[in-house]
């Protein structure tokens, strides 16, 4: 690919997740892969199918920023992988949110909430796990710095992370 295309690629991405952005998802905690703790050092919190197939048909797989809520607790924020994840070839899409928090215990069945509020990257394959584990890394410095924004801020106090799951 020509970077001539690859910049057009990315702008059109760009143009795309802004008029879609931000996005809110709302549903379970299920068990995933179990990958982002053990591979990745990374736990992640994945949605059951049916939430991600909620998605818009043209929503752009890849890495956003935003933030999450664990049932009625505290806005934290958080780095998702909107997606296939090359890396491990995964067969359906997926939407797994690392929530930059340490909890003390899994949370499964729990509500999960989350604000996709701006768009890092596509989705990339890696070399190697070594390789997948330092641009986790670096997303994950790249959603706090884009977090810092005040418009990125305002977000977190959104009515969407207020209102009670009946």
């Amino acid at each position: 690919m020509r970077w001539s295309q690859i910049l057009y690629t990315v702008s059109r991405y760009k143009n795309m997740t802004s008029t879609l952005l931000p996005f809110f998802l709302e549903g379970e905690v299920v068990k995933g892969f179990g990958r982002g703790s053990k591979d990745l050092g990374c736990p992640t919190a994945n949605y059951a199918l049916e939430v991600v197939q909620s998605l818009p048909k043209d929503f752009v797989p890849g890495v956003y920023y935003g933030w999450a809520q664990v049932d009625d607790g505290p806005v934290y924020e958080m780095v998702a992988n909107v997606g296939w994840c090359p890396f491990y070839q995964n067969k359906q899409m997926s939407v797994e949110t690392h929530i930059m928090n340490e909890f003390n215990s899994d949370f499964y069945g729990s509500n999960l909430k989350i604000s996709l509020v701006g768009y890092l990257r596509g989705e990339m394959n890696f070399d190697s796990l070594d390789a997948l584990i330092a641009q986790i890394k670096q997303d994950i410095q790249n959603a706090k710095d884009n977090l810092n924004q005040t418009s990125a801020q305002k977000l977190k106090e959104h009515n969407f992370f207020s209102h009670k799951q009946v």
